[in-house]
């Protein structure tokens, strides 16, 4: 069963002076900072730091629309008004391409937090100067004009110019996001050992990533702290702590050898959404495999969660983006009137907010046109709506049948909490019948590996309404997991094609 504690998180952000609380405490140990040296100055939700590598992407996007400015203005220079020779304007373009290239393979874009700011400029200036050499290299073998060489060294120049001081902009802000916890990524230790230790020593000297604490199943025989980082508690308390919304990855560092330890730790942290990796031994033979994941530069193998595709993650944020816009400015004048019928229908706000839980346990408030007498909600999900409910208002009746009522998500998708298509959010701690439904499925969290959103395979395949049975609930995770093994984009636009007609051919499910 998942604890209850698994649905309590604080705020997403936290200030620098706020002390961490730990659910478990064990009195007869010394109190430590329960921080630890490498917590960033808020904890930021996994979700949101997510969004926040997108930054490296319009980074390079920038760049490629600096270089495309500046080759149109070495070709407006390099020829003579009103003409433009067309070995002038392909040798400008061809430098502009080779030199995005070499920026973008040659590492530019990873930002290490220890590189300096000069070391960060000699490296653009230098990728500048040997994509001019390369160009003026390949002119002189084909014996090109006078002028094409000209175009070439005046664009470089140029470039020298404009690019290292847009690069000092991007370290700023890059500096700063990092300072704030946007772009490090978050990572949980369990097992108090030697591999911990050299993580953390990695980690720390690298500073690409956050070791947040340790968890360890032999918590009473660990020390309290490793390297400056906390031992929180065992794994028990890691499942219910309130900072795993905040953590990218469990990593165990418990020694592959004892693999009855492993085997039992990987079951136990197993119903979790958060991917779970095993430090391997620097001795494993397996260690020089080049496709295993790496952790500064320690071998990791996967065992659990799904493998986070940022070019994915960024196609899915522009479909919601483009297609949620479209749809709320379509919706816009039917939203009005939905809102001034339920306004006059009954006493009470027009929109319902409830918590709801998302991402990799993230909780977020979701919105919907209310339905219910507002002196009868149920933010807490506590009771399951079911036909011809009593608590469910006329104009609500006809927006649940409809599923009108589901519209205010546009600003969810917007906000980017939820996407148009994923999993539906359940409110933390519902119930089916006298258990939670949580608790019902062993790997119920796994829906929550991605984004919810407001239509889903689940709702295209008759699991939508109330989950009353467990049946109903095993049902709805085992479509939802499916759903995320399966996910790509013409995937999610043929359930958005496929809800309308599924919604209105569906008149037996209580809405």
């Amino acid at each position: 069963m998942i604890p209850s504690a698994l649905h309590q998180r604080p705020p997403i952000e936290h200030d620098a002076g706020e002390a961490a609380v730990d659910p478990v405490v064990d009195v007869d140990r010394p109190r430590i900072e329960r921080r630890g040296p490498m917590r960033p100055e808020r904890l930021v939700s996994t979700r949101r730091r997510l969004r926040g590598f997108a930054v490296f992407y319009v980074f390079r996007a920038v760049d490629a629309v600096i270089l495309a400015v500046l080759a149109a203005a070495a070709i407006s220079l390099s020829t003579p008004a009103g003409a433009v020779a067309f070995s002038v304007a392909a040798t400008s373009i061809a430098f502009a391409l080779m030199t995005a290239t070499l920026l973008a393979t040659g590492g530019v874009y990873a930002f290490r937090k220890r590189e300096k700011r000069r070391e960060h400029l000699a490296r653009v200036a230098l990728t500048v100067m040997l994509a001019a050499a390369i160009a003026t290299a390949c002119l002189a073998l084909v014996h090109a004009a006078p002028d094409m060489r000209q175009a070439v060294l005046l664009q470089a120049g140029l470039t020298l110019c404009v690019l290292p001081a847009a690069h000092s902009v991007w370290m700023a802000l890059v500096r700063r996001w990092r300072r704030l916890g946007h772009l490090v990524q978050n990572v949980v230790v369990v097992g108090a050992t030697e591999n911990a230790r050299l993580l953390i020593e990695r980690a720390a000297a690298g500073g690409d990533i956050a070791v947040l604490g340790i968890f360890d199943d032999r918590h009473a025989r660990a020390p309290a702290a490793i390297g400056g980082v906390p031992v929180l508690g065992d794994t028990e308390a890691l499942i219910g702590h309130r900072i795993m919304p905040y953590v990218d990855r469990v990593v165990i560092t418990v020694t592959a050898s004892a693999q009855d330890r492993v085997r039992r730790l990987v079951e136990r942290l197993d119903i979790l959404p958060n991917d779970i990796t095993l430090l391997l031994d620097q001795s494993a033979p397996d260690v020089t495999d080049q496709r295993l994941d790496r952790l500064v530069d320690l071998p990791l193998a996967r065992l659990s969660g799904v493998r986070i595709r940022y070019r994915r993650v960024m196609a899915k944020r522009v479909q919601d983006l483009m297609f949620a816009t479209l749809a709320l400015a379509l919706a816009a004048p039917l939203m009005a009137v939905i809102a001034l019928a339920v306004k006059l229908d009954s006493p009470g706000p027009v929109f319902f907010r409830q918590k709801r839980q998302g991402f990799n346990n993230e909780e977020f408030v979701v919105l919907k046109f209310r339905s219910m007498r507002h002196d009868q909600r149920d933010s807490r999900a506590v009771k399951q709506v079911r036909l011809d409910d009593p608590r469910i208002t006329r104009v609500g009746r006809f927006i649940r049948r409809t599923s009108l009522d589901e519209l205010p998500q546009l600003f969810n998708v917007l906000s980017g909490e939820m996407s148009l298509v994923g999993p539906r959010p359940h409110a933390p701690g519902m119930k089916t019948g006298e258990a939670t439904s949580a608790s019902l499925v062993a790997h119920y969290a796994h829906r929550h590996r991605m984004k919810p959103g407001m239509t889903g395979w689940a709702a295209i395949n008759g699991s939508r309404g109330p989950v009353d049975t467990p049946e109903l609930v095993r049902r709805r995770v085992e479509l939802d997991i499916a759903y995320i093994e399966r996910q790509s984009f013409w995937f999610d636009l043929y359930i958005m094609l496929m809800t309308l007609p599924c919604l209105l051919g569906d008149r037996k499910v209580a809405r």
